[in-house]
């Protein structure tokens, strides 16, 4: 995307229903995907923040339908928050309107525009920094499960198609392979012959949706840690934050990318695969976690498929990091040559660490 001046910032500041002096407009967070800025406003005495942000519409080609999930989403928590007495303002996003009343600014080169409301005296971390970090953010994204439970996850639209179609990830790997565009195939082989091997896997979860095993559900689709923001006094998780790939998925799958990054002993590329294991204390912390916010809203059938959720979203990340690295590292940025193919590593022996595990993780879950 391209650089913004400060001056039009301001101005797309000026569109929105922010009826203060605009004090400030500075980048905030860590985001890869939008551009993301802290806008402070004065009415009055009184000083108030909020997100301003800039959609990626490479990625998010029809924002109409982004916003539109959020929009749908947001609603229907504010309302499930209000009726259990808590309070909306602080426990799910809230995004301003323009002053036509859209929900989003699109200005005339096309750039997508939105506005939250910044929550206050919150905290968000990268990584865990303790088990009960990340059974705070299992219980926060169980308890967005729950909140949600009752949504009609097939009226969402697909923000990002495929995004988790293993089927099609498989297909697409496939594919890269035969290729060989860059004629890497030939140095990578027990990493293709690993994937190849699990080919059954990468269909369990549509054969499950098509015997009518497990439902559709509203899911996040970007389970990682700093999605959640913390209490900075209490140190609860209070807010499940970046909406823009919720969509109608797998409970397992916002349960498994958790586990998939969330557990994991190592950085993600990282190269001595002696330290990259799945860790059983951190897979069962965040299981407690989730199951408590979840309150009994998933079948049985879900439950037991949670490991499997770990293992598919873990291959499936794997795979990506793989088809990229034959494809010539064209989709994933990367900061060093091999960086993809080291991803694929980690992915991989996670894969099998947990497979080496299962009997562990079922009991775990069975419990």
């Amino acid at each position: 995307m391209n650089t913004v001046s400060k001056k039009n910032l301001y101005e797309v500041a000026g569109k929105f229903q922010i009826d203060g002096e605009i004090l400030s407009v500075e980048p905030y967070g860590s985001g890869h995907i939008n551009d993301t800025f802290r806008l402070i406003e004065k009415q009055g005495e009184e000083e108030k923040a909020y997100i301003l942000q800039r959609m990626n519409g490479e990625i998010f080609k029809n924002r109409d339908e982004l916003m539109e999930n959020i929009m749908r989403v947001t609603s229907f928590l504010k309302e499930k928050i209000v009726a259990q007495g808590g309070d909306p303002d602080r426990e799910t996003l809230q995004v301003i309107p323009t002053r036509t009343g859209e929900s989003y600014y699109k200005e005339e080169d096309g750039e997508g525009w939105r506005v939250y409301t910044f929550i206050v005296d919150t905290i968000s971390y990268d990584l865990a920094e303790s088990a009960a970090d990340f059974n705070r953010s299992g219980y926060a994204f169980g308890n967005f499960q729950y909140l949600l439970s009752d949504f009609p996850a097939e009226e969402l639209h697909e923000t990002i198609v495929n995004f988790h179609n293993t089927v099609d990830r498989f297909d697409k790997f496939k594919k890269a392979v035969e290729a060989d565009v860059m004629g890497r195939a030939k140095e990578v082989e027990p990493e293709i012959r690993f994937v190849m091997d699990r080919e059954q896997d990468c269909h369990f979860f549509g054969n499950l949706l098509a015997n009518k095993e497990v439902p559709l559900r509203v899911t996040h689709n970007d389970t990682k840690l700093n999605n959640v923001l913390f209490d900075r006094e209490t140190g609860k998780a209070i807010c499940v934050i970046d909406l823009d790939t919720v969509m109608p998925g797998f409970a397992a799958h916002d349960f498994g990318d958790a586990i998939r990054f969330g557990a994991s002993t190592a950085a993600e590329d990282e190269k001595d695969l002696d330290k990259v294991t799945c860790s059983m204390e951190l897979f069962e912390a965040y299981f407690d976690g989730f199951m408590e916010g979840c309150r009994g809203s998933l079948t049985k059938r879900e439950v037991e498929t949670l490991p499997m959720g770990a293992k598919i979203m873990t291959l499936e990340c794997g795979m990506r990091f793989l088809t990229d690295y034959l494809e010539g590292d064209v989709y994933f940025k990367t900061h060093y040559e091999g960086q993809n193919l080291d991803r694929t590593r980690t992915q991989l022996k996670l894969v099998k660490d947990m497979e080496d595990k299962w009997e562990t993780m079922k009991t775990i879950v069975n419990k």
